[in-house]
């Protein structure tokens, strides 16, 4: 009797650790939806491939959405965190913010938004940040990189500073069209992700 007893425990202690398994919600734009792509080729589905090579028993939602903008990102999120509760959110977003020359305070204030939003549920966040090319202009690349910078420290969140590091103007990293990585880059793109996140995990 005892020995089932101690069986039916271990079967519901088991069940209950598979339930309770941990949501990484993805929530970017082209660059993490895999534009140009097959899906599975994209950083998300290495980063969900990882974590089952890990033994690390967490699932990925990737709602990540091409040409989203950072306003889009936070009119999204209260519904994503309802739905997927989950246990990190990582937030790539801005690029598009900063090719439409949006204010880069406007991106700060979007993107902080998120980031209490995501506390507030008990998520950990991770912030990738973007760089734009120079051609934008010194003064507002400047403030763009600025508006993560300050973010990241002020809520003292793991960040990337440059997400697309060893892939932005890398030759044969990205597409024809120089703004979305190729599938040779995913993995370096997952690789610049994977120091900050796995801790949190």
């Amino acid at each position: 009797m005892r020995v089932w007893l101690r069986g039916g425990v271990l079967v519901l202690l088991c069940w209950a650790q598979g339930a309770l398994a941990g949501t990484v919600l993805v929530v970017g734009d082209s660059i993490s939806a895999a534009f140009g792509l097959e899906t599975s080729q994209g950083w998300v589905q290495l980063l969900q491939q990882r974590l089952e090579t890990e033994n690390l028993d967490h699932r990925v939602v990737n709602a990540s959405i091409s040409g989203d903008t950072s306003a889009g990102g936070l009119a999204r999120l209260p519904g994503l965190l309802a739905e997927h509760d989950p246990e990190v959110v990582i937030i790539e977003l801005g690029g598009n913010d900063g090719l439409r020359g949006q204010p880069p305070k406007q991106l700060n204030r979007n993107l902080a938004a998120m980031v209490d939003l995501s506390l507030k549920a008990d998520a950990e966040v991770v912030l990738l940040g973007i760089r734009l090319p120079p051609n934008l202009g010194q003064r507002y690349t400047r403030a763009f990189a600025e508006a993560f910078d300050s973010l990241a420290d002020e809520r003292n969140l793991p960040y990337v500073p440059f997400f697309l590091e060893g892939v932005g103007g890398v030759e044969g990293m990205m597409q024809a069209d120089r703004i979305h990585p190729t599938a040779g880059a995913q993995q370096q793109l997952l690789d610049n992700v994977w120091p900050v996140l796995e801790p949190l995990l």
